[in-house]
């Protein structure tokens, strides 16, 4: 807005003060009625009317200018206005997330008296087509989580283990992932199998169920639960449940497809089994 004050502008707004500092000095000097004087109202008589209208182009700039800045300082303020609404909203957002966390926090450990267990939050997974992982926001400086540990839900159901361990923040596998396996019971029956993750399944959102006895009846919709087997997931952690019964190409020997209990990318938060009792 302020380059409009162009030189031109300047130029004639200078004469017409020059002419009018003129006539004002002829009016005095010849009483208002010398040659000079009525040369001089002649003269500045069109450029007094040009230099009002330049005054009046000066005054509707600076109205222009002075109205540009009230819009300018409006928008700044609503600027102001917008960013502490959105962080009023988000610190409203976090305090909702972290009673819910701290819900079932208290939830969890009702229901598991007999377990040690650190809440974490899911960061970010690092899945692709050779792994299933997502990074948890708690390591050694801030908990007591070690390598192995299992990863459950608030409710028990188990998800993975940790794998890696940094400073703030720890690696788990998923139960999908290829490194994954648990010793696991079936059923009510109670039979004895291995679940672990398979490369082929993995893309399909299934693992694989293994090494299942030849007498064991197992049907669609069976649970499928760990066994406490080796100590390295207390007994009764729900994985997922029977999808189908194959028998493998070679003939011998039978296996399953399994599905897991949750929908892995729906949980936020998670609980780290640190230590729990053992089974003989």
């Amino acid at each position: 807005m302020k380059t409009l004050l162009t030189r031109k502008t300047i130029v004639i707004a200078v004469i017409a003060i020059l002419i009018a500092v003129t006539s004002i000095i002829s009016v005095n000097i010849f009483n208002s009625n010398g040659p000079v004087t009525g040369l001089a109202n002649a003269i500045s008589s069109p450029l007094r009317s040009l230099a009002s209208a330049v005054a009046g182009t000066f005054e509707s700039i600076y109205a222009s200018i002075y109205r540009y800045d009230i819009l300018m300082a409006d928008y700044e303020q609503t600027q102001r206005d917008l960013f502490e609404l959105r962080r009023t909203n988000q610190d409203s957002v976090d305090i909702a997330d972290e009673n819910t966390r701290l819900r079932a926090l208290l939830g969890f450990r009702e229901r598991n008296t007999g377990y040690s267990a650190e809440d974490a939050i899911i960061k970010n997974w690092s899945g692709s087509n050779w792994s299933s992982a997502f990074t948890i926001n708690k390591g050694s400086s801030n908990s007591t989580i070690a390598r192995g540990n299992g990863v459950v839900t608030d409710y028990g159901v188990l998800i993975g283990q940790v794998s890696d361990v940094g400073t703030t923040t720890s690696t788990v596998i998923s139960v999908l992932d290829t490194k994954f396996s648990a010793g696991v019971t079936i059923g009510e029956g109670g039979g004895t199998a291995t679940v672990k993750g398979d490369f082929t399944l993995m893309r399909s959102g299934l693992l694989m169920l293994d090494h299942i006895d030849d007498d064991l009846i197992i049907l669609p919709g069976d649970d499928i639960v760990t066994s406490g087997a080796g100590s390295v997931f207390p007994a009764g952690l729900v994985i997922g449940e029977v999808v189908d019964v194959f028998r493998h190409d070679t003939g011998v020997g039978r296996y399953a497809t399994i599905k897991p209990m949750r929908d892995l990318d729906t949980i936020s938060y998670v609980f780290v089994i640190t230590d729990f009792d053992t089974t003989d």
